[in-house]
């Protein structure tokens, strides 16, 4: 672990918040606490006191997401312990790292589910992971995130984290809400959400959201632009239910990149793109095929996730719960993308002297700062079906369940990488003509252009059982054997020429194994390990082509320990959480087409996760994670420290509820801080720590009316998540998002 000196901020936070509690202060539990039941981690999903689960998993209510005010799904998953989320590159195209677990980007180790389905059984593609292709709004009522655990052996197998969304659903009472949104750089939402009973047993949920916006990042045009449905129908039945939802969503925003970070001007609030650039023409492939794009397109998803659940209660005492889920759309990704260093003009002018706007006309002078972009495109369209039917049943003591999940995934991808020119390093900066390389086919960087296919087929057979050994103690333990297919094929450089095939199948079995002893009603212990594994998927193969026959290295092995300690009392929950992993055969590519690095990466830490709440309005949480994350087996970086991940961060919480002039008030906020971290393997780049600060004010002035005031990053923070992760040595990096200030009012009935 690091020097005692590196955790002195995150040691005199958590004493502040803890010093005047003592965690085992009331052993007469809250039933509503005591009663949290999370259906992550358990077969099919049938559910499990949160007091008696075995395992680390964090829930985030209606009320706490509305008072995180995240700008993303991906914002949301800074609340969880344990997670590193970088979210500062717009609404799609979040990176989040999970433990400690190696990465250099997207979310490899992240699976977002809806319902208890993954929307999208690959946690990542290249320029695709699954929280962009989910957006929150008012039809979510709770997520639940799982860490390791049962992980590897239910659903999908994901061994990192698993969150899961649910709905809204409807009552005998019809509910809803509306809500207006308007901000301080120019959003306009609008949301509702309404509930209630079609006929008997006949429930419904209906809701979505519009939004415009030119962007916290404001690029002069409206670059933030979607809406969405979801529908929610629940039928209840004398022996159980049956559920169906689907949620269509078209949103998309702009794709914020790493900027120079030596150049006046160039902050937090910068933005490359702009109306003098937004459009262009790039040449595709060998053939120099000539394509007209909008980059103001940026990411987003046009799609739907759509599935359901039927859960019965059957004769003998058995349960069956099948879930099934649909997904389709197209992910598509435009953007203005770093291609190396800022630079004078005249440096890269072909008369050294000077250039001409290719829009405006404008004379550049030689000492313009200039940086050569990359217009880059992918289209990629997505399709999946899983499927997950568990039945269960209890005998005397033991619990046992057994269940097949089954997954088709596949994905259409066309890419054109690179396609570089040098524009003014300006707020929308325009292109300069007077630069030999501006006006050539090639570029003026490396071109990476593909036309690929894959599918990918995953049938898995799995079981868990919980044997209540005494009154205090249960043992569990879980096995999964899993077939993972993949077929696949690449046209490198668009020339209607196959150049990569791959017909690949493999056979893993993951396991748990775990136990949890209770020391009060309110209060108990759990220890568990397990072993799991990350299955390779379409760019995995076209990233290593010809070595995964070798000892195949792109399929990843972790393994899992984990000691816990959880606490639900009157009005004080505590969990702490000691995990150690390794992860082995993970490949790390800087960039699409680039040379992969194989390395095994080992981390040990601590998360800790507590809410005090008084009857005087008073309540306070704190979500703390300390790790040391190092590389144990690399050719060149063996014994650094795991890049772009900090050993320690911290989150407070702290909220007062009062009366304000007649009116129900609440003023809350929340307090976050960052160890350094390095953004690179070499460990040669140093992101600085920071700090930042939210603040909010709720006022409800009449039955039904809140009005919500929030400030994101009060003190203008300017952070640093990330360098450039493709030009490693160019002073290039990601701001966190500047200040921006929200207002909302909403009506209940």
């Amino acid at each position: 672990m690091r020097k005692l000196k590196q955790y002195s901020l995150l040691a005199s936070a958590i004493a502040a918040v803890l010093s005047n509690q003592s965690i085992a202060q009331d052993t007469q539990a809250k039933e509503q606490k005591v009663e949290t039941i999370v259906v992550s981690g358990t077969a099919g999903g049938r559910g499990i006191r949160k007091i008696d689960a075995g395992f680390a998993v964090t829930n985030i209510d209606a009320v706490k997401i509305d008072k995180l005010a995240p700008k993303s799904t991906a914002d949301l998953l800074k609340a969880v312990p344990g997670i590193w989320v970088e979210s500062s590159g717009g609404e799609s195209g979040a990176n989040v790292f999970v433990r400690g677990f190696p990465g250099g980007g997207d979310a490899p180790f992240l699976t977002v589910s809806l319902q208890g389905s993954p929307v999208y059984p690959a946690p990542t593609l290249s320029f695709l992971e699954n929280s962009s292709i989910f957006r929150l709004d008012e039809t979510i009522s709770m997520m639940e995130a799982l860490r390791g655990g049962p992980n590897p052996v239910v659903s999908n197998g994901q061994p990192g984290l698993t969150t899961n969304f649910q709905l809204k659903r409807g009552h005998e009472d019809t509910e809803g809400t509306f809500k207006y949104t308007t901000s301080d750089y120019g959003l306009q939402r609008l949301d509702a959400v309404v509930s209630g009973e079609l006929s008997d047993d006949l429930y419904y949920m209906v809701g979505g959201y519009i939004k415009r916006s030119s962007g916290i990042r404001d690029a002069g045009f409206t670059s933030e632009r979607g809406q969405q449905v979801t529908i929610n129908v629940t039928k209840e039945l004398d022996n159980g239910e049956i559920n169906l939802y689907t949620r269509q969503t078209d949103d998309t925003g702009a794709w914020y990149l790493p900027t120079p970070l030596n150049v006046d001007g160039v902050d937090a609030e910068y933005t490359q793109l702009g109306t003098l650039n937004r459009q262009a023409t790039i040449y595709a492939g060998t053939s120099a095929q000539a394509m007209e794009i909008d980059l103001g397109e940026g990411r987003g998803w046009k799609g739907h996730v759509s599935g359901g659940s039927i859960k019965l209660e059957l004769k003998n005492g058995w349960h069956l719960i099948d879930r099934f889920s649909l997904t389709q759309g197209d992910a598509n990704t435009y953007g203005l993308v770093p291609a190396g260093t800022a630079t004078s003009l005249g440096d890269v002018a072909d008369n050294g002297v000077d250039a001409t706007g290719y829009v405006t006309g404008t004379r550049y002078s030689a000492d313009t700062a200039v940086q050569s972009m990359g217009r880059w495109v992918v289209l990629k369209d997505i399709e999946s079906f899983t499927n997950d039917l568990a039945f269960s049943k209890t005998f005397n003591k033991l619990d046992s369940a057994f269940g097949i999940y089954s997954a088709s995934t596949s994905a259409k991808d066309w890419w054109s990488l690179g396609n570089a020119a040098y524009y003014v390093l300006a707020p929308g900066g325009e292109m300069l003509e007077g630069i030999e390389c501006n006006s050539t086919v090639e570029g003026c960087a490396w071109n990476y252009d593909i036309n690929s296919t894959g599918d990918a087929k995953t049938l898995a057979f799995y079981t868990t059982q919980s044997y209540k050994a005494t009154d205090t103690l249960t043992l569990d333990l879980g096995l999964r054997s899993e077939r993972h297919q993949v077929d696949y094929s690449v046209d490198e450089d668009l020339n209607s020429s196959i150049d990569k095939v791959v017909d690949y199948s493999e056979r893993k079995t993951s396991w748990t194994v775990g136990a949890d002893y209770k020391l009060a009603d309110d209060m108990g212990v759990f220890a568990r390990i397990n072993k799991g594994y990350k299955m390779p998927y379409f760019d995995d193969f076209r990233d290593n082509y010809g070595t995964y026959q070798a000892g195949d290295p792109l399929l990843k092995e972790v393994t899992q320990a984990e000691l816990g300690y959880k606490f639900m009392g009157d009005n004080t929950d505590f969990f702490a959480t000691v995990f150690k992993n390794e992860v082995k055969g993970d490949t790390f590519v800087r960039r699409p087409g680039a040379p992969a690095e194989i390395l095994t990466n080992e981390a040990l830490g601590l998360e800790l996760d507590y809410n005090y709440n008084h009857e005087s309005g008073l309540s306070v949480n704190l979500n703390a994670t300390i790790q040391d994350a190092e590389i144990t087996d690399s050719p060149t970086n063996e014994g650094n420290d795991s890049q772009r991940q900090p050993n320690w961060q911290l989150r407070i919480t702290p909220s007062y509820e009062f009366e304000l002039a007649g009116m129900f008030a609440t003023v809350y906020g929340t307090f976050s801080a960052v160890d350094d971290r390095f953004g690179n393997n070499e460990n040669t780049v140093v992101l600085e720590g920071y700090e930042k600060l939210d603040l909010g004010l709720i006022v409800e002035p009449a039955e039904g009316v809140k009005l919500q005031l929030a400030a994101d990053n009060l003190t203008d923070e300017q952070g640093i998540t990330e360098g450039d992760p493709r030009n490693v040595n160019s002073p290039n990096g990601r701001y966190i998002m500047p200040r921006s200030i929200k207002f909302s009012v909403s009506y209940s009935f």
